[in-house]
């Protein structure tokens, strides 16, 4: 659980449903840094067009015993590139631009966002998934970038099938391309869930994060799609045994090091507009292998 889950969520507070100011937004990352289930937690995400109000909120918060720099993933287009290399040089040792999210359905969006950032960026290219998207990931490895896929969002129709998800992580094992997930992941297992923090919220069917991470894991390490496919749709906690050495699924098996593997080189991470609930709902299956 541990390689599984170590720096599996990049913070999105800013955004929808939370849509938090951007000051509540980074004092809940700064507090975040400095809590049991720290290891959890990957990177700020922000707006290019936020970044020097993120810096100005951020400092102002920042501990000073937090001496490394705060990673941001930066949603950007292929014209901010000057943009963030500057925020870069400014925020040298404060903040850092680590990865950059940006949107593309053609291959000429992909060309602009490779001419505009590779190689210094890793850069993830969010697809639309409603078609088969193994053409545009089989661009993303021409051009070395990576692939994210959106898993939900505040309506019932903003969730793709299962069968969606699973082609879209299959062209992206076959082709060799890092993905992320974003959206309507905020807890581990699928289920029933409110789509927003309305008190008259409409609830559909969202993904797990477990779900997803576990399938993509189960892919890299050989399996076929058709055999995993069956877990983006698990509900079942006990169906899921965590030992010291492996992780099982329903008879399939990872160990340490095939999980290890995945999130290295596969399996990146995903957005989340809350921390605290992909962590305590973990932690009330029993499965939160860092202190609280």
């Amino acid at each position: 659980m541990r390689q599984l889950l170590t720096g599996l969520v990049d913070y999105a507070g800013l955004f929808p449903p939370a849509a938090l100011p951007m000051s509540e937004a980074v004092a809940n990352y700064a507090r975040y840094r400095t809590s049991a289930a720290r290891p959890m937690l990957a990177r700020f995400v922000v707006p290019a067009a936020r970044l020097n109000e993120f810096a100005s909120s951020a400092t102002t918060v920042r501990a000073a015993t937090d001496i490394m720099p705060w990673p941001l993933a930066v949603l950007a287009a292929a014209s901010d590139a000057e943009t963030l290399t500057a925020f870069d040089a400014a925020q040298a040792g404060r903040f850092v631009v680590d990865s950059v999210e940006a949107k593309a359905d053609s291959s000429a969006g992909i060309a602009a966002l490779a001419a505009a950032y590779r190689p210094q960026r890793a850069v993830y290219v969010e697809l639309p998934v409603d078609a088969d998207p193994e053409p545009l990931i089989r661009q993303l490895a021409e051009r070395g970038l990576r692939a994210k896929i959106r898993t939900g969002g505040v309506t019932p129709d903003a969730f793709p099938s299962p069968e969606q998800v699973m082609r879209f992580l299959a062209a992206c094992v076959r082709h060799g391309v890092p993905f992320k997930a974003t959206a309507g992941l905020h807890h581990p297992l699928r289920g029933e869930y409110p789509l927003t923090y309305a008190a008259d919220a409409v609830r559909g069917t969202m993904y797990g994060y477990l779900n997803i991470f576990l399938a993509a894991a189960l892919l890299h390490a050989g399996n076929d799609p058709a055999t995993v496919l069956p877990l983006l749709q698990e509900r079942d906690p006990s169906a899921f045994i965590a030992t010291e050495s492996a992780l099982m699924w329903r008879g399939l098996t990872l160990d340490a090091e095939q999980i290890a593997a995945a999130r290295e080189v596969f399996a990146g991470s995903f957005g989340s507009c809350s921390f605290d609930e992909p962590v305590q709902d973990l932690d009330a299956l029993s499965l939160l292998p860092f202190s609280r």
